[in-house]
């Protein structure tokens, strides 16, 4: 039955009108329930608010012993213009501070209602409280009051009753209406379905033409009706383009990924030169926001002419360097899409800093170590020379001396073997802390008893002050050691004589920490960020002299990385250098 066109029209009709006569209703019904409501705050706020009865309120008679009365003479003297009636509106007199009823219009109602919103808002914050919920089934304001200093809350309380049976009315009116509506929606919609159907076949005949040239997959369609052939189809262009829509955005959506989350800047700019396109890696590399008003000019003119760009031929590209705050950029300028005229210019960012400071460190790496290796080397080479040179003529003690120096040498390069070893393992990850509970406190006891007879050598006074609550932490012990012994034996080596080492320890609620302190000339500013790289010393000459590498702080610091922990230069007054090591108690997976 409901295959015919015209019958789904007629149901489409009533259902319109039946939606339509229920939005009215609704609207209506809820109109005159909002209007009744805004009349009776407005006109309670207004009676309650005349200056005439405010004063009959809050002023008692002469003599008065009872407010409670006086508030009822005045309330029943103002009944009319309040419209209180006792049938559908009264008023109750409410206990200023626990809302208690005291009396009103009508006892039996006022001791059985529950305090409304209204009545517990004006106990709270002692304001007048005139807004009322649509959806329930009375509206009321409660106006506190004090009378001979003694607090009330007048309540105004309406049942809706009025409004209810006028909602009633409205509704039978609406019921006819509706009735109404519905026989004249039938009539016309057999009118409308006739006039509706020969537009149907003549579009229904022009999509079956379009569907009929380069769609020729069909979807099966159920409904046999004018409007079922026509979705029929629709459904079947409708596939087809959308298959082909999906694919291309697909595409776009894959482009799209790829472009947002590359980490590579790419931004395109168009002939004119204004800004098209831009990913978040580009302003992030710039340091900048792009923004629509920016053009080529602005943000990359300095390195070439648009028009030098876009005169390239593809797949040329022309290439330029820039550096952005810290970062060193490189930057690939490109035409794009040149055939159609529509192209422009892209840009291409790559971050190259991490490449530029790994250039830099190997080749410094490099000239260090073919500098520390080279000096001892050719000490050893001299010093063998004349052995061989003078052999039989050296005195035994010359001779002595000069084999000390050969083994002397040895040693630093074995040392500066063995430190390039640690840190190529460091680098690597192959080098493994071995985890285990310790006594910090013990350790750093132990390194003050181990350095003990060598600061005393040199005239330095030693102290040693570990505080009473260090606990124990779990750490590669023999790898701490050596962190400890390479800042003490630095600040013995590089303090003049007879100087001032103090070594202290404590705790943090998370972890243990270490200072060492001298007073010798201390580090200039300039060198303080770079005294924990490799082979970066602050007095060359006094390090080769005391037979430092260049690597002890590097290692120290790889060392306390790996524990999770911290060693840093600590700002001071005065001469003299500080070091402190934090380490986390619980070991490194603790160290955060």
């Amino acid at each position: 039955m409901f295959r015919s066109l015209h019958m789904k029209l007629v149901l489409i009709m009533v259902l319109l009108i039946i939606s339509l006569m229920t939005v009215v209703g609704a609207f209506l019904m809820n109109a005159v329930v909002r209007y009744y409501l805004d009349d009776f705050n407005t006109r309670m706020s207004s009676m309650f608010s005349a200056q005439d009865l405010y004063e009959d309120l809050t002023s008692p008679y002469e003599g008065e012993e009872n407010g409670v009365e006086g508030l009822q003479d005045v309330l029943r003297a103002n009944m009319g213009e309040l419209g209180v009636d006792g049938r559908t509106r009264y008023y109750f007199i409410l206990d200023g501070t626990t809302g208690a009823y005291l009396a009103g219009s009508d006892d039996q109602l006022g001791q059985s209602l529950d305090k409304s919103p209204n009545v517990l808002r004006a106990l709270a914050t002692g304001e007048p409280a005139t807004g009322s919920d649509i959806t329930a089934d009375f509206m009321d304001v409660a106006i506190p009051i004090t009378r001979g200093e003694v607090p009330y809350i007048i309540q105004i309380y309406d049942n809706r009753q009025t409004v209810t049976e006028l909602n009633s009315s409205i509704f039978m009116l609406i019921i006819q209406a509706l009735i109404f509506g519905l026989i004249c929606s039938v009539l016309l919609s057999f009118l409308l379905a006739k006039t509706m159907i020969t537009p149907i076949e003549r579009l229904t005949a022009g999509a079956k033409r379009v569907a009929s040239g380069d769609f020729s997959r069909k979807l099966e369609v159920a409904s046999k009706d004018e409007i079922g052939v026509l979705t029929a189809t629709f459904n079947s262009m409708a596939r087809q383009l959308q298959a082909t829509i999906r694919e291309a955005e697909n595409e776009r959506n894959k482009l799209d990924t790829l472009f947002l989350h590359m980490t590579d800047g790419v931004v395109a700019f168009s002939r004119e030169g204004g800004v098209i396109q831009k990913n978040p890696a580009a302003e992030d590399m710039l340091g900048r926001r792009i923004l629509p008003e920016d053009t080529y000019e602005s943000l990359f003119g300095d390195l070439a002419p648009l028009d030098q760009i876009l005169s390239l031929e593809q797949p040329s590209y022309q290439e330029a360097e820039r550096t952005a705050g810290n970062r060193s950029l490189e930057l690939l300028l490109a035409p794009f899409d040149q055939e159609s005229g529509q192209g422009g210019v892209m840009v291409v960012i790559h971050d190259v800093t991490t490449q530029r400071r790994n250039e830099e460190m190997r080749r410094e790496f490099v000239a260090n170590v073919s500098h520390e290796l080279r000096t001892p080397l050719t000490n050893i080479r001299s010093y063998a020379e004349t052995l061989v040179d003078s052999a039989g003529d050296i005195p035994p003690a010359m001779e002595k001396n000069f084999l000390g120096v050969i083994l002397n040498e040895s040693d630093r390069m074995t040392h500066i073997v063995q430190d390039l070893l640690t840190l190529s393992r460091f680098d690597s990850g192959r080098s493994e802390l071995k985890l285990e509970r310790f006594s910090f406190s013990a350790a750093v006891r132990d390194i003050y008893n181990a350095v003990l007879m060598d600061a005393q050598r040199h005239g330095h006074t030693l102290t040693l002050e570990i505080a009473a609550d260090v606990p124990d932490i779990v750490g590669d012990r023999d790898r701490v050691l050596q962190v400890m012994m390479n800042v003490v034996s630095n600040a013995i080596k590089y303090t003049p004589d007879d100087g001032q080492i103090a070594i202290s320890a404590g705790r943090n609620p998370l972890r243990v920490w270490m200072e060492v302190s001298d007073n010798g000339i201390g580090i200039p500013e300039t060198d303080r960020p770079r005294i924990f790289e490799r082979f970066y010393r602050v007095d060359k000459a006094r390090s080769r002299e005391s037979g430092g590498t260049g690597l002890g702080l590097s290692i120290a610091k790889e060392i306390v990385d790996r524990h999770e922990g911290i060693i840093a230069l600590v700002d001071r007054p005065g001469p003299g250098t500080t070091i402190r090591i934090e380490l986390p108690i619980e070991g490194p997976a603790h160290g955060k």
